[in-house]
């Protein structure tokens, strides 16, 4: 399975209410087990205007029909292809 990154243009998502944000979670969650494919959502960034979310599935196409399913915008889908952090900086071993 891939790794994606979707970022989701929501004006004033940085506004949502704790239940608002529930009810999102809910309907996503509720997609994931309709999907009938390997599909795991890692979790979501909210920032004033964006939503960006981690998720794993085999495929872009079953990213949008995830996002079609829960009514969700989606404005760019990026395929992770590597994580780097501080620890990557020491020598290989």
């Amino acid at each position: 399975m891939k790794k994606f990154i979707i970022e989701r243009i929501l004006p004033g998502a940085g506004n949502l209410s704790a239940e608002e944000l529930q009810a999102i979670s809910k309907t996503s969650c509720a997609v994931v087990s309709q999907l009938g494919e390997p599909y795991h959502w890692i979790q979501s960034f909210v920032t004033d205007d964006k939503i960006y979310c981690i998720h794993i599935a085999e495929n872009e196409d079953v990213i949008r029909q995830h996002a079609k399913l829960g009514n969700f915008p989606i404005n760019i889908v990026a395929e992770v292809k590597a994580i780097i952090d501080p620890l990557t900086s020491n020598p290989v071993q």
